[in-house]
């Protein structure tokens, strides 16, 4: 555990949005941080239409949705690609487009994409043509998070799983990397934990131990533990599961009977928004 002192040399050493849930991560140099989190998050979302509401598929269902690359382009419209297939664009959606969807065990009315999108994404995925369809958040609507860790701090998302934003640590994959050993530790690379924010110098683990994380005119609050699923396990550039690590290691050191399961990473709200980019210098505040 740290001094309580915030490490000197702290910075931002990486920053990534998911506009498409499951989808391959877009890195950015530089990206405005709402309320809401990074711009365009996991603001498209993939479901599948035999379940009443149509149910979210993400990587846990689909390892091969690592393998889809987007692109959020100018008019907001979502460009898709795939090895072996030709892009498509997912225009935005008409509001009288209408589709009942859920995310865990929120249901909302989300704008359907069109066929088009639809029966690419099932023809990459391997899904019946008919049984998923692409579709993007209905910006009339809102989906609040849980106040029993996001507090009064207004903190919303689209469809992400409960929070804005993702905090990761480099030093603590380094030491996961480090427990796991070997070649099997190689292949742990950050991208598996799919996180928005990758901070450096913080020492190994110290986000436990951090309340507020303050880059330029933006405040991050941590508010609850990441806890981690079989995502982890998919390389996310081949959609292929070799193995169960990172999990097998993690449930040796950072099993949380609080919160049901293993842990790494923080998830956090914004309390205060603005623009972030790779490198800029990062303050820790630590609650004890």
């Amino acid at each position: 555990m740290s001094n309580n002192e915030s490490p000197d040399n702290l910075k931002v050493a990486g920053l990534f949005s998911y506009p498409l849930k499951g989808g391959r991560a877009v890195a950015h140099a530089s990206a405005s941080v709402l309320t809401s989190g990074l711009q365009h998050d996991r603001q498209w979302m993939l479901v599948d239409v035999r379940h009443t509401p149509a149910r979210f598929v993400t990587q846990r269902e689909c390892p091969l949705m690592a393998t889809i690359d987007v692109q959020v382009l100018a008019d907001g419209s979502l460009s898709l690609s795939a090895a072996g297939h030709e892009s498509v664009v997912a225009q935005l959606p008409r509001a009288s487009g209408l589709i009942k969807a859920q995310v865990w065990s929120h249901e909302t009315v989300a704008l359907d994409a069109g066929d088009d999108a639809a029966h690419w994404c099932a023809a990459v995925l391997g899904f019946g043509k008919q049984h998923v369809r692409l579709v993007r958040f209905n910006d009339s609507l809102r989906r609040d998070c849980n106040k029993k860790y996001a507090g009064d701090s207004g903190a919303h998302t689209f469809f992400a799983d409960g929070y804005p934003l993702l905090i990761a640590n480099t030093a603590s994959l380094a030491d996961l990397k480090n427990r796991i050993g070997g070649s099997a530790g190689e292949l742990i690379t950050m991208d598996r934990f799919r996180a928005n924010i990758v901070i450096d110098g913080l020492p190994a683990w110290d986000e436990d131990f951090v309340d507020t994380l303050q880059i330029g005119e933006v405040t991050l609050k941590l508010v609850k533990p990441c806890v981690r699923c079989q995502v982890t396990t998919t390389d996310q550039r081949t959609g292929a599961i070799v193995s169960d690590e990172p999990l097998n290691t993690l449930a040796r050191f950072r099993n949380d009977l609080t919160f049901g399961g293993v842990t790494f990473g923080w998830n956090a709200v914004v309390t205060s928004v603005g623009r972030l980019s790779l490198g800029d210098p990062v303050a820790a505040d630590y609650r004890f």
